[in-house]
């Protein structure tokens, strides 16, 4: 009869000398293959600059204040950004308010040119291609458009003609969304978006053009209105506070009755025509009422959820 030490020395020499698990073998072997062929000529490709990022419907408020305006914004996934604009000789400037502008800070600058890149990155020359392409932003979704709200705070009629001509950079390559003929709408990488003070008069009545317009979505029911839909306005804003009333509450509902009403009856006149809604000035504090209002109003169906907090907000998606 064997001892039983002699039995655990057998069968710790057994173990020992048996080849490492499979299991091990490969998930050794997995790591290794995903650390040495990072960033390697055959697993890049030329569209890969977004390749990980799935499009979200949010707008990026206020991108201008982020430490990297626009780039921000893509990274999270949101499907609109924002810049507000101060002409000064000739040049169009960056900023919330007039202290804030900077000789550097352009629209040029900090917009049209980093958009410019990124969409010549998604198009790029290839002898694979049997016909240009028009790709968006989103290697993940191509034909999904980056809304680019425009905020005119200097004289409205002067300041967004500068603006058109500042998007000539995007119209030569044919990245801009377009009305052709006062009736059809193609869709393009960009979709320009005046709002502030952009005149609506220099937008209603052009039959072709590649800009459109913020309209007041609390207000389209009003006869001087009533021209408007998705040709005119993709998107429509207002004051969330001004047009649903101010949350009182954090817990869910979160909005009363006729609070709920107005929200329902804003968004389905927006929508039966062709029109997105958009909601600023929501709550930001405390979190759970804000969260309880980015939910409902996804719930309702805006076409845009507006948020500041971009981390955030991508929890919802």
């Amino acid at each position: 009869m064997i001892s039983p030490l002699l039995f655990l020395i057998a069968v710790a020499t057994t173990l020992s000398a048996a080849p490492e698990p499979v299991i091990g073998s490969i998930t050794s072997g997995l790591h290794s293959i995903l650390k040495n062929t990072h960033a390697s000529k055959e697993y890049g490709y030329p569209t890969d600059l977004t390749r990980d990022l799935l499009p979200i419907p949010v707008h990026s408020h206020n991108d201008y204040w982020r430490d990297r305006p626009f780039y921000t914004g893509l990274s999270k996934g949101c499907t609109s950004t924002e810049a507000d604009v101060w002409l000064y000789n000739g040049t169009l400037y960056v900023g919330h308010d007039e202290s804030a502008l900077t000789y550097e800070r352009t629209l040029e600058n900090l917009y049209i040119n980093p958009i410019l890149d990124v969409l010549d990155r998604q198009n790029p020359d290839s002898p694979f291609l049997t016909a240009p392409t028009k790709n968006g932003v989103w290697d993940t979704d191509t034909a999904q458009t980056l809304y680019f709200f425009i905020d005119v705070k200097t004289s409205g009629h002067e300041t967004f003609k500068a603006v058109i001509k500042a998007l000539e950079p995007l119209r030569e390559k044919g990245y801009l969304t377009k009305l052709k003929g006062g009736k059809t709408v193609e869709t393009g990488p960009v979709t320009i978006i005046g709002t502030g003070d952009t005149p609506l008069d220099m937008i209603l009545p052009v039959m072709d053009r590649d800009y459109f317009f913020d309209a007041p979505l609390a207000d389209l029911s009003e006869s001087k209105y009533s021209r408007i839909d998705y040709r005119v306005s993709p998107i429509a804003s207002t004051d969330f506070v001004k047009a649903v009333g101010k949350v009182a509450i954090d817990t869910e509902p979160v909005l009363r009755e006729e609070q709920l009403k107005s929200l329902r009856a804003q968004i389905s006149v927006a929508r039966e025509r062709g029109i997105g809604a958009r909601y600023w000035n929501t709550p930001n504090w405390p979190v759970r009422q804000r969260n309880l209002v980015w939910r409902t109003l996804l719930q309702e169906g805006v076409g845009l959820l507006n948020a500041d907090d971009l981390d955030a907000v991508t929890t919802f998606f």
